[in-house]
């Protein structure tokens, strides 16, 4: 309430209760008689003056020895029951606001329980607007309770008073007349006042008590800062509770000159303009400490529902760096005499600038400063690519596309892992259907089948006769090395040999002439056998001797579907045969040296555990979907940081990691595989 109203009230309180006190005695000699005490110096006085500002122990113990004064004017003879309960009610008022002064701290809710209740029941009856409404009424009510009439005047005198003395007629008066209004428009949006500063664009503020307006999340604000006297216009980013006060956190968005005359320095004032304006809506939080250049660390501080993989933004040296959220934790943090403030603090890693003419993110070389905000990141403009490129998804909630280069997918091998029902097969037949063209002929190496029945265009490179004939033949060569050396017959085993890479050269050079630009190659129900392994074996070594000796010819990517079944780690094989392992070791040769005569090698597998490590090392891009064995995320932690690590067991559906030197990015982004039909 503004000063001018309630003065004027107390005036005319004062003159209603010295004019009813007039029609009864008709002189002023009542002055000093108790219920004229109580009502005209307590209910008037301490109702006007201390109750606006009421809110400590310390005003409690000054009511209650005022109190203890209107006691003395109470005569021996008006000394009844109801006066030994006030008195009862005004000691207790002081000896326990006096206690309470000398052990409370200024943190209530920390206190014991007892001192909690204690506390709280005193702010309740110690008010003037309680405490003396009490002994007016116990004055008026002995010495007129038999003059019905002036009883009831000043009892209507006591209603009235009550609620004029209340906000709700205040603004109901203030319409009417509204002279009686002396706040400002500024004095009526006063909200707080700062009392510390945090960095350049943070500052705190603790609200009155006092105030009426509503304060928000994300409400905006200005105040004139006294240290450089400008006019700072910010928005509210979080309010929490300290030593019994609201305290606001504000960022100033903008600094002008100071030309508020009427506002008072560092005193927080609400600007009625609700919402945020332009990309402030898309504020996520702001940079905490222990942020790095490649991993910051963000106190989440908006209203806009982030999650992990989301893209980030923040503005350094008039560029925009982007980053991904990797994680979220809570947080508690101490602030004072055991107060606690909640936070969300989010983990992101750096992706870089977005470079629109060479489509990838180039790397920022420093760290941003604390405080700094963080917001949603902006779309950019579509993006085409490349013959030799092909987007496989994009990054979560945008339009930043995740850019594959083919030609290096294919030369610089590339591994694709996930468990079953992540949606590894399909983006891995999507993928092969990409690469597959005149320039980049696919060869798909499944030996259990499976594939085939997923895309019956396909034909085998080696005809079902044929392939009866070279497994025949690898069974006779295994047995006729498994003797002797002096009982082998060499006439024989080199005779086997001859057919074998003929049977198989035939095929590929028929397949390479021809115009498939995919092919599989497949044998089904030897699964993890000694002649599946050298079968395999003998074709790849072929493959390499075919390619070694013809230049000009397409490239040859090699998918190795189901590769625990192709290249097994040798403790997972379920066999103990030195010629198997043997086998392996010239499948991952040929893997290591392919690249240079233009073979690569896309591997495809649902755990690390069971392939050759050998040939996985060989793969420099990794596209990895859901995984939750502990040593497939070791092997991927060699790629990866710990941050995706924890991140790839929680990824969703269609949602992957991308790595390695086929993409746009030094550094792993995850990525959302987009809706992929088969036919």
């Amino acid at each position: 309430m503004g000063k001018r109203y309630r003065y004027l009230l107390m005036i005319l309180s004062i003159i209603v209760l010295l004019c009813l006190g007039l029609k009864f005695y008709n002189n002023i000699y009542f002055i000093n008689e108790f219920w004229c005490a109580s009502g005209l110096l307590m209910i008037i006085l301490l109702s006007l003056v201390d109750q606006p500002f009421f809110s400590k122990d310390s005003n409690i113990f000054v009511n209650s020895v005022t109190a203890c004064l209107a006691l003395l004017l109470v005569v021996e003879s008006e000394k009844n029951l109801l006066f030994w309960g006030l008195v009862f009610l005004t000691a207790y008022l002081l000896i326990s606001s006096c206690a309470l002064m000398w052990v409370r701290t200024p943190g209530l809710n920390n206190e014991i329980y007892i001192i909690q209740i204690a506390s709280k029941l005193n702010r309740v009856i110690g008010r003037p607007n309680f405490l003396f409404s009490l002994f007016f009424l116990w004055g008026i009510h002995g010495k007129f309770f038999y003059d019905r009439e002036l009883f009831l005047e000043l009892v209507s005198f006591w209603l009235i008073f009550l609620a004029f003395n209340t906000n709700t007629l205040y603004n109901i008066m203030i319409k009417i007349i509204p002279a009686l209004n002396d706040v400002s428009n500024y004095e009526n949006n006063m909200i707080g006042e700062n009392f510390g500063v945090q960095s350049e664009y943070i500052f705190l503020a603790k609200i009155y008590k006092s105030a009426t307006i509503n304060i928000k999340k994300f409400d905006k604000v200005d105040f004139i800062y006294g240290i450089d006297r400008k006019l700072h216009i910010g928005i509210v980013l979080d309010i929490y509770y300290l030593n019994q006060e609201r305290w606001i956190k504000i960022y100033s968005i903008e600094e002008k000159d100071n030309n508020y005359n009427e506002k008072k320095d560092n005193v927080v004032y609400k600007i009625n303009d609700r919402y945020l304006d332009c990309s402030y809506k898309n504020l996520v939080g702001l940079i905490a400490e222990e942020s790095t250049i490649d991993r910051i660390r963000f106190e989440y501080l908006s209203l806009n529902r982030i999650e992990e993989g989301q893209l980030l933004q923040l503005g350094m040296n008039n560029e925009k760096v982007i980053y991904q959220i990797v994680n979220g934790i809570t947080k508690t943090d101490i602030l004072e005499l055991k107060n606690e403030s909640s936070k969300i603090i989010g983990e992101a890693i750096q992706l870089g600038k977005w470079d629109k003419d060479n489509k990838r993110f180039i790397k920022n070389g420093w760290v941003p400063t604390i405080n700094t905000p963080l917001f949603l990141v902006e779309d950019i403009e579509k993006v085409n690519v490349e013959n030799y490129d092909y987007i496989i998804g994009s990054l979560p909630q945008t339009n930043f596309p995740v850019i594959m280069n083919k030609e290096i997918a294919i030369t610089h091998h590339t591994a694709i892992l996930g468990i079953t029902g992540s949606g590894k097969s399909v983006f891995a037949r999507n993928l092969i259907n990409q690469i597959a063209t005149q320039n980049s002929k696919v060869i798909v190496i499944d030996i259990t089948g499976e594939y085939i029945e997923k895309d019956k265009t396909l034909e085998p490179i080696i005809s079902d006769e044929v392939a009866k004939e070279i497994y025949t033949l690898i069974n006779a060569l295994n047995k006729e090395m498994a003797e002797f050396k002096n009982n082998r017959n060499l006439v024989k085993i080199d005779n086997n040999k001859k057919i074998i890479n003929e049977r198989i050269n035939n095929s590929i050079d028929d397949f390479i002439k021809s115009d498939k630009i995919k092919t599989i190659f497949t044998l089904s129900n030897i699964v993890n056998e000694v002649s599946a392994i050298d079968y395999t074996k003998w074709f790849l070594l072929s493959l390499f001797d075919y390619v070694k000796m013809n230049k000009n010819i397409p490239r040859i990517c090699v998918v190795l579907e189901e590769a625990h079944t192709i290249v097994p780690e040798w403790n997972s094989m379920g066999i103990d045969d030195n010629s198997s392992k043997a086998s392996i070791n010239s499948i991952a040769q040929i893997a290591l040296q392919g690249r240079k005569y233009n073979i690569g090698f896309i591997v495809i597998a649902q755990r690390t555990a069971n392939v050759s490590k050998t040939v996985l090392t060989q793969c420099n891009s990794i596209i990895t979907f859901q995984e939750l064995d502990s040593t497939t995320l070791d092997f991927l932690s060699n790629y990866m940081g710990k941050q995706f690590i924890s991140v790839i067991p929680t990824l969703k559906s269609q949602q992957a990691i991308a790595v390695g030197k086929a993409f746009r990015s030094n550094t792993p982004m995850i990525f959302n595989v987009p809706e992929i039909k088969e036919k």
